[in-house]
This record gives structure tokens, C-alpha cells and sequence, in this order.
């Protein structure tokens, strides 16, 4: 199975002489269609990067970064704008919602933007806000959203049309705890209906919903773990996969 992401003896460098920055550190990781990956690690030790370098936000110094195997340095501005906007979906700690527009219209916006008739658009926010359980809310403004709730629009404008490969900054970090879990289930399962996601957070207990955990750590991959089979029932719950 061809992964939807790799990251090949990736290294990244800000500056030059006295200024220098080793970002990131010849990174080797590949995510596969359906597996959730978290990124921990001490402030500076290069999560953020290697989650630019993985969306196509940023450049290597040395090495590829692939999505679906097209190597991101062979498309053109324009080229890699479209993957973007089509197969990359972006969660972050702040919601990033528009304050103007309805759910539904955050929600659409993107494939607008891409060029999808609007009643097409509207449709597949409908069925976007669905699968993350706020189809009933479709109408209301960010305003007049929980911050639980906002996350879920930005969940679904991150999943909305084609787009199965998810980059996840913190997405828990202005939520309460349950509310947090709450959003990291909708992530997990995501992945467990074939798309994939590449998470960054600081808290263990959500990174355990993860099927591997990697570490960084002065800008390499200090080590990685799995989480054991004993874990999937108490994660997901009864009835689920």
C-alpha cells in the first residue's frame, strides 16, 4: 500500500553562520492510509516544521517530502496550491472560522474557492457537518458556537470534498478535557474510515489515541512507540471498530 505521506531523510535549516537553526534533523517517517500519527516533544524540538514541511507550507533543506507519492518539489506554486487545497485538510488549535459566515458556509468555502458550483459545495458541507454530529447547526455563526462546536466546523472544512489526509496542530489546546476528547475521537475516527492524519499535541492521554506516537527532540526522531492492542477497546468504546 502505497503511504499517503513520507518524509525521506528530511532536514530543514533557518539561517546560516552565527544564526543557524537545525530545525530538523534527516526525518524518515511514512503515514498509511488509515493510520493516525502524534507528534510530541519539548518546545523547539521541531514539530511544527516537520508539520509545514508535511502540509507543503514549507520546504526541505535536503531530502523529499511525498503525499501519495508525488514528490512536493516537482509541482509548480500552482500545482501544489490545488493538492493543498484537495487532499490536505488542516485542524488547528484556534478555529480559524470565518466570524461572518454561517457553519455551513466555512464549511463550503474551500471547495468554492476551488472552483465548485455553490449548490454542489453546500451539499457536501451538509454531509461534512453530518459526520461530525452538527448538521442542526449548519445555520448558526462562529459566534454562536461552543468552542467544542467550532472545532467540529473546522473538522468538517478539513474533511469536506476529497480531502482523507488530516494535519492537526494542537487542535485540543483551547478546549476543556472532555471536550477534547471529544475531538480527538472524530479524528480517530476519520482515520478508521480510511483517511489518515498527522497529529501534533503535548498531551499524552491524547496522543494515545494514536496508532504510533513519534518523538522529536532537537530536531530528531528521538524514538516512536505503538499503542498496544489492549488499548483499541478502551479508546473507541463498545461497538466500535
Amino acid at each position: 500500500m502505497k503511504p499517503i505521506l513520507s518524509l525521506e531523510g528530511v532536514s530543514r535549516i533557518h539561517g546560516s553562520g552565527r544564526t543557524k537553526v537545525d530545525a530538523l534533523i534527516d526525518v524518515t517517517l511514512h503515514l498509511e492510509p488509515g493510520e493516525m500519527v502524534a507528534i510530541m516533544g519539548p518546545s523547539g524540538s521541531g514539530k511544527s516544521t516537520l508539520l509545514s514541511l508535511a502540509g507543503g507550507l514549507d520546504a526541505p533543506t535536503t531530502g523529499r517530502v511525498l503525499i501519495d507519492g508525488v514528490d512536493l518539489a516537482s509541482l509548480g506554486g500552482t500545482e501544489l496550491a490545488a493538492m493543498r487545497r484537495r487532499r490536505l485538510g488542516y485542524v488547528f488549535q484556534q478555529f480559524n472560522l470565518i466570524e461572518s459566515l454561517t457553519a455551513a458556509e466555512n464549511v463550503s468555502l474551500p471547495l468554492e474557492l476551488d472552483g465548485v458550483p455553490v449548490r454542489a459545495a453546500r451539499v457536501a458541507a451538509g454531509q461534512a457537518l453530518e459526520r461530525v454530529g452538527i448538521e442542526s447547526l449548519a445555520d448558526r455563526f462562529p459566534d454562536e458556537l461552543s468552542g467544542g462546536e467550532q472545532q467540529r466546523v473546522a473538522i468538517a472544512r478539513a474533511t469536506v470534498g476529497e480531502r482523507t489526509f488530516l494535519l492537526a496542530d494542537e487542535p485540543t489546546g483551547a478546549l476543556d478535557s472532555m471536550t477534547g476528547e471529544a475531538v480527538l475521537r472524530l479524528l480517530r475516527g476519520h482515520a478508521d474510515a480510511g483517511g489518515s492524519g498527522l497529529l501534533v499535541t503535548h498531551d499524552a492521554r491524547y496522543a494515545a489515541w494514536a496508532d504510533r506516537v513519534v518523538f522529536l527532540r532537537d530536531g530528531r526522531v528521538a524514538g516512536q512507540t505503538e499503542r498496544p492492542p489492549a488499548a483499541e477497546s478502551l479508546l473507541r468504546g463498545p461497538g466500535s471498530r
